[in-house]
C-alpha cells in the first residue's frame, strides 16, 4: 500500500476512539465522497494493499468484536465499527433529554444531509432515495405498491430471499398475479446462460423481474445489468434485490438499471442495526403506493416512503458516520479485500479431497460470502463443531438446491482469524 495513503488512513482513524473527541467524520478535507477520493485510497495494481496485514489490523481496532468469538456470519447482520456506536448512543441520549423537541425539531432536520450522503454514494439523485430500516421494508414497499392486476407476470428465482418470495406469493393470492419461478444451480460463471434463462421467461404478460444481485445463501453474484436491459428491452420494469452488494461491490446504483432497489446498510456498509435504504427511479415515484400510508400516495417526492410513524431517529443519523467510516477505506479496497479474505480460506481448504466449494472463485461472480461443503458431512454437523469445540460462529445454510456451511468474514477479519478457522475445519475433517 502507498506510505502516504496509509498514514493518511490511520491518522483519521486514530481519532475514531470517541465520539465526543470527534463527533463526526465531515471534517475530512473538502467532505469528500467516493467520487471525490484521490487514488491512492484505491487497490494500486502495482502494490495491492488489500492484502496489506497491517493496515487491516488497523482497521480491525475500530472494532469492538470480540477476540474469543469469531464471528463469519456478517452476512446476517454485521457489527457497526466503534464510531457509529459512539453516534447511535450520543444521539439516543439526546432524544431522550427531551424526546418531542429533539427528534422532531433537531434530528429530524438532519435527513436531508445524510439523504444527500446516501445519494452520492450510491450514484444517483437524493431525489431517488428514502430511508428505511431493512431490505425487506424496501422491497416490501416496492412489491405492494406495484400496480399489478390479475394476470400480470412476475418473473423470480426460488433461490432469491425468503422475505421476498413470501411478499410475492401474497400478493398472488390477493390479487391474482402469475409468479413464474427459475431454478438455478449455482454456482454459475457464465452471464449469457444466466440472462438467457431469465429472457426466457420473459412474455408480453411479464411486469416485473426480480433480480437478487448477490444470492444470500451462497454469494453468486448475477449479471444484474444485463438481466435489465433484457428487461427492458420488453418493457418490463426491474427491482434489485441489493441487500448484499451494496458496501460489499463496487457499482453505483444507475450501474445495475434497477427501476426499485432495496438495501439493508447494517450489512455491509457497518450502519445501525435497523437502518436500510429504498431507490425508486424519479418517473416510477408518483406510480408506487406508499407501504406505509402517505398525505398524497401519488406523490412524485421519495418522502412519502418514510411516513414510518415515530422511529429512531438516533439510528438514522448514526448512518452518517458509518458512511464516513466506508469511505475511508474506500468501496473497491473494501470490495477486493473481502474478495481475497473469501479465496483465502477457500483455496487452502479445497486442497483437501473431502472439500468443495459451492461459490465461484473468480472475481465477477463471487465477493465475501462463500459456502463451504464437506463430503458426508451435513452443515448443521460442522456448524455445531465450530462454535462449541472452537467458538467460530458461521451458519448452515439448507435452502431449495443449495447446501453449505456460509462464511463470510468483514473489514475487520484478519488472515490470522481465518486461519483459526481453516485449522478448525481440517480437524472436524479428521474427527
Amino acid at each position: 500500500m502507498k506510505t502516504t495513503a496509509r498514514r493518511t488512513f490511520l491518522h483519521h482513524l486514530a481519532g475514531m476512539s470517541g465520539i465526543a473527541a470527534a463527533p463526526s467524520l465531515l471534517a475530512l478535507p473538502g467532505n469528500l465522497f467516493a467520487a471525490d477520493y484521490p487514488s491512492t485510497l484505491y487497490p494500486d495494481p502495482d502494490n495491492p494493499d488489500f492484502y496489506d496485514e497491517t493496515f487491516w489490523h488497523q482497521v480491525k481496532q475500530a472494532y469492538t468484536v470480540s477476540p474469543a468469538l469469531l464471528n463469519l456470519n456478517n452476512g446476517g447482520v454485521a457489527p457497526a465499527p466503534k464510531v457509529v456506536q459512539d453516534a447511535l448512543a450520543r444521539y439516543n441520549d439526546l432524544c431522550n433529554e427531551t424526546p418531542s423537541y429533539y427528534m422532531w425539531r433537531i434530528l429530524d432536520q438532519g435527513r436531508e444531509p445524510i439523504r444527500a450522503k446516501l445519494a452520492q454514494l450510491a450514484g444517483c439523485s437524493a431525489e431517488e432515495i428514502a430511508i428505511n430500516r431493512n431490505t425487506s421494508e424496501g422491497l416490501e414497499t416496492i412489491i405492494f405498491g406495484l400496480r399489478l392486476k390479475k394476470g400480470d407476470e412476475v418473473v423470480l428465482t426460488k433461490q432469491d430471499y425468503p422475505n421476498m418470495i413470501n411478499a410475492w406469493k401474497q400478493r398472488e393470492h390477493r390479487d391474482g398475479i402469475v409468479l413464474k419461478w427459475l431454478d438455478f444451480e449455482f454456482p454459475i460463471e457464465d452471464d449469457q446462460a444466466i440472462v438467457d434463462t431469465f429472457a426466457r421467461a420473459f412474455t408480453d404478460k411479464t411486469k416485473i423481474v426480480h433480480i437478487t444481485h448477490v444470492i444470500n445463501w451462497n454469494g453468486q453474484v448475477l449479471p444484474a445489468r444485463a438481466i435489465a436491459d433484457a428487461a427492458h428491452a420488453r418493457g418490463i420494469q426491474v427491482v434489485v434485490d441489493a441487500a448484499h452488494s451494496f458496501a460489499q461491490l463496487d457499482y453505483a446504483i444507475p450501474d445495475l438499471g434497477a427501476d426499485y432497489f432495496g438495501t439493508s446498510l447494517h450489512k455491509w456498509l457497518g450502519a445501525p442495526i435497523g437502518s436500510g435504504m429504498l431507490y425508486v427511479k424519479k418517473e416510477h415515484i408518483s406510480q408506487l403506493y406508499p407501504l406505509m400510508a402517505a398525505g398524497d400516495p401519488e406523490s412524485d417526492d421519495i418522502r412519502k416512503f418514510e411516513n414510518l410513524g415515530t422511529r429512531s431517529f438516533a439510528i438514522e443519523q448514526a448512518i452518517g458516520q458509518a458512511i464516513d467510516f466506508h469511505l475511508m477505506i474506500g468501496t473497491a479496497r473494501k470490495s477486493e479485500r473481502l474478495f481475497y479474505l473469501k479465496n483465502y480460506w477457500a483455496n487452502q481448504l479445497l486442497e483437501l479431497p473431502e472439500v468443495s466449494i459451492g461459490t465461484s472463485l473468480k472475481r465477477k461472480y463471487s465477493g465475501a460470502i462463500g459456502l463451504l461443503q464437506i463430503k458426508d458431512r451435513t452443515p448443521q454437523q460442522l456448524g455445531e463443531y465450530l462454535f462449541s469445540r472452537h467458538k467460530i460462529h458461521s451458519v448452515p445454510i439448507v435452502w431449495e438446491n443449495i447446501a453449505g456451511l456460509r462464511v463470510t468474514p468483514n473489514v475487520y477479519t484478519t488472515l490470522a482469524d481465518l486461519d483459526r478457522f481453516i485449522g478448525a475445519v481440517r480437524q472436524f475433517i479428521a474427527s
